[in-house]
């Protein structure tokens, strides 16, 4: 069984979710809510997926970057970046600390704003503490594209979208992402929309 992925709009997407008690997370419902939805992510298929993106307002994320999603990446794009496998894992009731400011942008997407993408900028490096579904704590620290993911999972919890966050001129479909912007580098695109060098 999968779940429904609410799309923008949706009031849950905008609301801060709560936190989840020690008694609901080793409760069956919970245990439940993580499966599918990591089933649901892998249907999508997504590199990442936050409980109110389902339309549950708990602070719960899922998260996975599979080899295969990154195979159609050239070397070159894969270390421009910093992109690596990251296994499935659990995260509920994260906070996240910002490790390395350096801003980074690249074009991103999220399944609640289905078949659009837009240039966003994310720190490059971050640490998040959590509780892993079993309750127990983890700290974990991020580079590159899997701090990318983790900024914009956390961002669902506090009603964030990457929306908010992106180069407004950069937003595009998937398809014309694919047809006009595709093997371009930022630099390129950022000419291209008339759009100033960033200083950093």
């Amino acid at each position: 069984m999968l779940l429904k992925i609410v799309q923008t709009g949706e009031p849950v997407l905008r609301q801060q979710a709560r936190e989840l008690t020690p008694e609901e997370i080793s409760s069956p419902e919970v245990r439940s809510l993580i499966t599918l939805m990591r089933d649901t992510m892998r249907d999508a298929p997504g590199v990442g997926l936050a409980a109110p993106q389902v339309g549950v307002g708990l602070r719960l994320v899922v998260v996975e970057d599979r080899a295969e999603y990154q195979a159609a990446l050239s070397a070159e794009e894969l270390a421009a970046r910093e992109r690596k496998p990251v296994d499935f894992h659990v995260l509920i009731n994260p906070r996240l600390v910002v490790e390395d400011p350096t801003p980074v942008e690249f074009h991103e997407g999220c399944l609640s704003v289905s078949g659009y993408m837009a240039l966003v900028r994310r720190a490059r490096g971050v640490r998040v503490e959590a509780l892993n579904e079993h309750g127990a704590p983890v700290s974990l620290s991020a580079r590159g594209w899997y701090a990318r993911i983790l900024q914009h999972e956390l961002d669902h919890l506090d009603g964030t979208l990457y929306l908010d966050r992106m180069e407004t001129r950069s937003f595009t479909s998937a398809e014309n992402l694919r047809r006009h912007w595709a093997g371009k580098t930022v630099a390129q695109v950022r000419e291209a929309l008339g759009l100033p060098e960033r200083r950093e």
